[in-house]
C-alpha cells in the first residue's frame, strides 16, 4: 500500500474542499466569517487528532501528520500566487493610484515602525519575564518583521465578506499586498543569519529599494510580455488563459526563488498591468473565463490554506499557562503598537489621496489581520536548527496565538466595529430607492398572478400557495430623503449603467481601446464624488479634446499647419472616436432617464430629480457635439480619416454581431465560427494600424521630397 500513500492526502484534500462548501452553506446567512469558520475547523480537526480521537479511520491520522510537518514553502510557492494575482488582478486601477501613497507609508515605514517597537516589546519581556532570557534584540527584530505585516490572505478573504467600501477596502488591500515585501525583507535580515545562504551586507534602505524596484519591473515586463504574446502571437483562447495562469505563477517563482526579491510585489505590479492594459485587449470570453476560473482558484485556496494552518497551530504548538498569559500580552501590544504607528502617520494620510478619517483609521487597527504568511516565516525558524530550540517553540506559539486572536477576536468582531462607526452606513436615498424597486416588483408580480388566474389551463392552481411565493410586501422608510440626496443617488445609477455601456461599446468595437480607456477614466473620477458631483463634470474628457485646439496656433504657416495636421492625425481620430463614444454614452443615459420616467420608482420625483439629470447629460451632448463640428472644419483631411476608421470599425462590429447572433441560431457552430473569427480579429488589429501606416506613409514622401 505504500505506493498509493499519496492517497490520503488527497482525500483529505477533497475532504476539505467539502467541510469548505458545507461551512460556506451553512454560514451563508450568518454574520460569522467563513474563513474564520475554516479556521476552527482546522483546529477542531488538529486537536482531536492530537488527542488520538480520530485513530479510528485507518491512514487519517498519518494524513493529517502530513498537513502538520507541511513544508512552509509549499503554502508560500502554491497557494500564495494564486491569492496575491486575483487581489491584485480585481484592484479597480483608479482608486488603487489614489490610495498608494497612503498604503506606501503603511507598507514601508509603518511596517519598520511596527518592528522595532514590537522588538522593544520582546527585548523587555526578555528583561522582566522569567524564561525568556534568550530574547536578544536580533531575534526580537525578527519576530517583529513576521508578525508585524497584515497577512493579504486574511485581510483580502475578510474584506471580500464584508463589502466595504471600495475605497477604504482597496487601501487595506494596498497595504497587505505591499507590505509583504517590506516584512520579508526585514525578516531576511535577521533571519538570513542562521541559515546556509546568510544575511546581506547591504544597508537595510538599499535592500528594501531594490527588492521593490526589482520586483516591480520584473512583474510589468513579464506582464507586457504575456499580452503581447497572447495578442500578436497566438489569439486561441485556450493558450491564453493558460499563458496567463502559468506566467502568474513563473512571474512569482523567478521572483521569490531564483532573484531573492518579492514574488508578492512583482505578481502585484504584473496583475495590475494586465489589469490595466491587458483586459481591454483580450476576448470578452478570454476575460470572462479568467474571472471565474481565479474566483474559484481564490476560494479553493482559502478553504485549503485556513483548514491547513488551524491543523498546524492545533498541532504542532506546545505551551503552559505562562507562556499563554504572555502570548495574550503580545496579541493586545500587538494592537497597541499598529494604533500608535496609523496615529503616527495620521496627519500626512489624511491629506494624501482620498484622506483617512478617524474612524477609517480605529478600522484600519483593528484590520490587521494575521494569517497564513505569519505562519509560513514561523514554520521556517521552526525548522532552523541554528536558531535555540526554546527560541523556535517560543516564534511559533507567539505568532500561532496571535493569528488565532486576530481570526478569531477581530475578524468577528470587524462587522460589528463597522456598523458601530457608521462605516456601513446605507443613506436614505437608496433605502427609498430600494423600496420602490421592491414595491414596484410585488405590484408586477401580484398583476402577472392576476393574469395567470383568469387561464382556463391553470384552474386547479393553488392560488394562495402561489402568493405566498411573491416577494413580501417591503416597508416604507420612516424617514424621506431630500431631493439633494435622491439626485445624488440617481447620479450613481446612471453611471453604473454608462459603465456597464462603455464596456459593452469596446467589446462590439464601436470604440477604440484608448477611447475605452479614458471614458472609463472620466466616470472613476465622478465615482470619486459619490454622485455629489454633476454629469457635466468631465473635465478630463473635454481638456482632452480642446488640447487639440492649440493646434489653430499654427495655422499662421500653411506648410507647418499642413504638416502638423498630418502630424496630429491619429490624435485627431482618436478625439473623434472618443467624441461620438461619448455621445453615444450620453445617449444611453437618456434612454435610462426615460425607462425610469416610464415607471413607478421614481415618478414622484419627475420634475425635482430626473429633470435636473437631464439638462446635466443635454449638456454634455451640447459641449461635445459643438466641439467635434470645429473639428470637422478645422482638419477636413484628419477627420475625412477618422471618419473612414470609425465606418471601417462599425462594419466590423456588425459583421461580429452577425456571426454571434448565427452562433446562438445555431446555423453556425463554435467550431465552423472559429475561422470566420479569427479572420474578423485580424481585420480589427489591421485598422489599429491604419493611422500609422497614413502617417509614415506622409513622413515617407516628405523625406523623398526634401532629398
Amino acid at each position: 500500500m505504500e505506493e498509493f500513500a499519496f492517497l490520503p492526502p488527497l482525500l483529505l484534500t477533497i475532504a476539505g474542499l467539502v467541510i469548505g462548501a458545507i461551512l460556506k452553506t451553512v454560514l451563508k446567512h450568518s454574520r460569522f466569517p467563513y474563513t474564520v469558520g475554516l479556521f476552527a475547523v482546522g483546529l477542531l480537526i488538529g486537536i482531536l487528532n492530537r488527542n488520538e480521537v480520530l485513530d479510528l479511520i485507518p491512514a487519517l491520522p498519518k494524513a493529517i501528520d502530513s498537513v502538520a510537518n507541511i513544508n512552509p514553502d509549499l503554502i508560500l510557492y502554491l497557494f500564495l500566487p494564486i491569492l496575491i494575482f486575483d487581489a491584485a488582478y480585481e484592484l479597480n486601477l483608479h482608486i488603487f493610484k489614489k490610495t498608494l501613497a497612503n498604503a506606501t507609508l503603511l507598507a514601508a515605514p509603518g511596517l519598520v515602525i511596527c518592528m522595532l517597537l514590537t522588538g522593544v516589546l520582546m527585548v523587555a519581556i526578555g528583561k522582566f519575564v522569567p524564561g525568556f532570557a534568550e530574547w536578544n534584540w536580533t531575534f526580537a527584530l525578527m519576530f517583529g518583521a513576521l508578525i508585524s505585516a497584515t497577512d493579504p490572505v486574511a485581510v483580502v478573504a475578510l474584506l471580500h465578506e464584508l463589502k466595504t467600501s471600495k475605497r477604504f477596502s482597496t487601501l487595506v488591500d494596498a497595504e497587505s499586498l505591499l507590505n509583504d515585501g517590506t516584512g520579508i525583507v526585514c525578516f531576511m535580515l535577521f533571519f538570513g543569519i542562521y541559515t546556509a545562504t546568510g544575511g546581506s551586507d547591504a544597508s537595510p534602505v538599499v535592500e528594501f529599494l531594490k527588492v521593490v524596484s526589482l520586483s516591480t519591473l520584473i512583474g510589468f515586463i513579464m506582464a507586457r510580455f504575456v499580452i503581447w504574446s497572447i495578442t500578436c502571437i497566438n489569439s486561441d483562447e485556450m493558450i491564453q488563459n493558460s499563458a496567463i495562469i502559468l506566467s502568474a505563477y513563473a512571474t512569482f517563482i523567478v521572483t521569490q526563488f531564483y532573484l531573492g526579491v518579492s514574488g508578492v510585489i512583482a505578481l502585484v505590479a504584473f496583475g495590475l498591468t494586465f489589469t490595466y492594459v491587458g483586459k481591454p485587449r483580450l476576448k470578452p470570453r478570454v476575460n470572462s473565463f479568467m474571472e471565474n476560473f481565479w474566483d474559484l482558484l481564490t476560494y479553493i485556496a482559502n478553504t485549503l490554506i485556513f483548514i491547513m494552518v488551524g491543523i498546524v497551530i492545533a498541532e504542532k504548538v506546545t505551551f503552559n499557562w505562562q507562556t499563554l498569559g504572555i502570548a495574550v500580552l503580545i496579541y493586545w501590544g500587538l494592537n497597541l503598537i499598529r494604533y500608535l504607528m496609523i496615529m503616527l502617520l495620521y496627519p500626512m494620510m489624511k491629506r494624501m489621496g482620498y484622506g483617512l478619517s478617524k474612524r477609517e483609521s480605529i478600522i484600519l487597527t483593528w484590520g490587521g489581520l494575521r494569517g497564513a504568511l505569519a505562519m509560513t516565516l514561523a514554520l521556517m525558524v521552526s525548522y532552523t536548527p541554528g536558531i535555540p530550540e526554546i527560541i523556535r517553540e517560543q516564534v511559533l506559539f507567539f505568532t500561532a496565538a496571535t493569528v488565532t486572536l486576530t481570526l478569531t477576536v477581530n475578524a468577528t468582531t470587524m462587522r460589528w466595529l463597522l456598523n458601530r462607526l457608521g462605516l456601513i452606513h446605507v443613506p436614505s436615498a437608496r433605502i427609498r430607492m430600494e423600496y420602490n424597486i421592491q414595491k414596484s416588483l410585488r405590484e408586477s408580480s401580484e398583476n402577472y398572478l392576476k393574469e395567470l388566474q383568469k387561464h382556463e389551463h391553470l384552474n386547479g392552481s393553488d392560488w394562495d400557495t402561489v402568493r405566498q411565493y411573491i416577494i413580501d410586501e417591503p416597508t416604507e422608510p420612516s424617514k424621506e430623503p431630500k431631493d439633494k440626496a435622491l439626485i445624488t443617488e440617481m447620479r450613481l445609477r446612471v453611471l453604473d449603467r454608462e459603465k456597464t455601456c462603455c464596456r459593452a461599446l469596446y467589446t462590439n468595437g464601436t470604440i477604440s481601446e484608448e477611447t475605452f480607456l479614458r471614458l472609463m477614466n472620466s466616470l472613476d473620477e465622478l465615482y470619486d464624488h459619490d454622485g455629489s458631483f454633476p454629469l457635466s463634470y468631465r473635465d478630463s474628457i473635454f481638456l482632452f479634446c480642446e488640447r487639440t485646439e492649440l493646434i489653430n496656433a499654427l495655422r499662421v504657416v500653411p506648410s507647418i499647419h499642413n504638416w502638423m495636421t498630418y502630424y496630429f492625425r491619429e490624435r485627431i481620430a482618436v478625439v473623434y472616436d472618443l467624441g461620438r463614444g461619448f455621445i453615444l454614452l450620453q445617449e444611453e443615459d437618456l434612454n435610462f432617464l426615460n425607462e425610469l420616467r416610464n415607471s413607478e420608482i421614481v415618478s414622484a420625483y419627475q420634475d425635482t430629480v430626473i429633470q435636473p439629470l437631464y439638462e446635466e447629460i443635454n449638456q454634455n451632448i451640447h459641449r461635445m457635439n459643438v466641439f467635434t463640428e470645429s473639428l470637422a472644419n478645422e482638419f477636413p483631411k484628419a477627420y475625412k480619416q477618422a471618419l473612414t476608421q470609425k465606418s471601417i470599425r462599425m462594419v466590423l462590429s456588425k459583421e461580429k454581431q452577425t456571426l454571434e447572433e448565427m452562433i446562438d441560431s445555431g446555423v453556425l457552430t463554435d467550431k465552423d465560427a472559429e475561422p470566420l473569427l479569427d479572420n474578423l480579429n485580424m481585420r480589427s488589429e489591421e485598422v489599429n494600424l491604419f493611422n500609422h501606416t497614413m502617417f509614415a506613409s506622409f513622413l515617407k514622401w516628405t523625406f523623398r521630397k526634401r532629398k
